[in-house]
């Protein structure tokens, strides 16, 4: 199975997002932060990261941008997994080089069809 990182600086979104991964059968990686996250995907080059946005040190689209942007980890597809729900923030995190946008509450549903899309292609 595959090995995501989910990035959330809220300890229970990063346990609920985990569980719901973990019952697909997938090992996961965790950071707190944006800038963590960045750390981890460089050192454990991950099939796939969930992304959250409003974070300290470093924020989702920045974290985001820096992975995207960087050779080693380019390929590694980011789902942003926010409560930012305006078109313009999908917008902006598509940009970033995000893959997909899931908001917050999260509908398990979605998150697992995101992740049979992202992890087939």
């Amino acid at each position: 199975m595959a090995r995501i990182l989910i990035v959330d600086d809220s300890p229970s979104q990063l346990l609920g997002i985990k569980r719901i991964v973990e019952k697909l059968g997938h090992e996961t990686l965790t950071a707190e932060d944006g800038a963590a996250g960045v750390d981890v995907a460089k050192r454990e080059k991950p099939d796939l990261i969930l992304m959250d946005v409003v974070m300290p040190n470093l924020n989702g689209f920045q974290a985001t941008r820096t992975i995207s942007k960087d050779p080693e980890t380019a390929g590694i597809p980011i789902v942003l997994v926010t409560t930012k729900d305006q078109e313009t923030d999908k917008v902006w995190g598509i940009r970033q080089g995000a893959k997909a946008y899931v908001t917050k509450p999260i509908k398990e549903e979605e998150l697992i069809a995101v992740l049979k899309e992202l992890l087939t292609a």
